[in-house]
């Protein structure tokens, strides 16, 4: 019980803050799970209701933890923050943050493309294209709902593999000789519509992040544009910005 620390100095509410946050972090209380309500806590540890409260509102500070009013306090994932200062996929991106990713494949199926894709891939409208949609997955978390689209030939190669354990980018670098060199971003605040937001677990009309990227290889060559939908109580995006030099310099 924490009370019995009581010749340690630190508060009661940090003692308890930390014990919370490392048996979230062993998997005693797994991301998604309900933490115990405030009696039973109470009960549990020894404390104040105040000391409870104290200990949860810093928990939510972090991220660790998301108090629903009316309904209970909830295990999250931390907010994620991801550099955009290079061309990388998601697998990539969260090995390089210490997270766990995975994938699971919704449909891959040859579509269209409307004039929003087609230019994006110089074709022209109508071509047939190969559409791929994923949820991607930070330590079993849906992060994001991507929409690729790749031009059919190279599209028609790509879904022969096994999309939910091999990154698209590492197909077309490795395995098809397609070297990524650039990238377009567009980077918007929207809401989820019904489909993102049961492929995210979140409620429609919740606010995402919605990034339309356009990858090219040698020769300026557009081969991957895809729409990326992502949570953002989940991740935030960074960058680092040079100064414009002054003409009068």
């Amino acid at each position: 019980m924490i009370k019995e620390l009581g010749c340690d100095p630190t508060p009661l509410y940090a003692l308890l803050e930390a014990q919370i946050a490392a048996d979230i972090t062993k998997g005693d209380f797994p991301v998604g799970s309900q933490l115990p309500t405030e009696d039973e806590l109470i009960k549990r540890f020894g404390v104040s209701r105040t000391t409870v409260r104290k200990a949860i509102q810093n928990l939510a500070g972090r991220g660790l933890v998301e108090i629903r009013r009316g309904t209970g306090t909830f295990v999250t994932l931390p907010r994620i923050t991801q550099e955009l200062t290079e061309l990388t996929g998601f697998v990539e991106d969260m090995e390089a943050l210490g997270h766990s990713p995975t994938a699971r494949l919704i449909d891959r199926k040859i579509v269209e493309a409307n004039e929003d894709v087609a230019g994006h891939l110089a074709l022209v409208a109508g071509t047939r294209v190969m559409r791929i949609r994923r949820v991607r997955l930070a330590n079993g978390v849906a992060m994001s709902l991507d929409e690729t689209y790749l031009p059919l030939e190279i599209g028609e190669k790509i879904v022969t593999h096994d999309l939910e354990a091999e990154p698209i980018f590492a197909l077309l670098e490795r395995r098809y000789g397609i070297p990524l060199v650039e990238a377009e971003y567009q980077l918007e605040a929207t809401s989820a519509d019904r489909g993102v937001a049961a492929a995210l677990s979140v409620e429609a009309g919740s606010p995402i992040f919605l990034i339309e990227r356009t990858s090219y290889s040698a020769g300026n060559l557009p081969v991957d544009y895809e729409k990326l939908h992502y949570r953002s109580d989940l991740i935030r995006f960074k960058t680092r910005l040079a100064r414009r030099k002054s003409s009068d310099a």
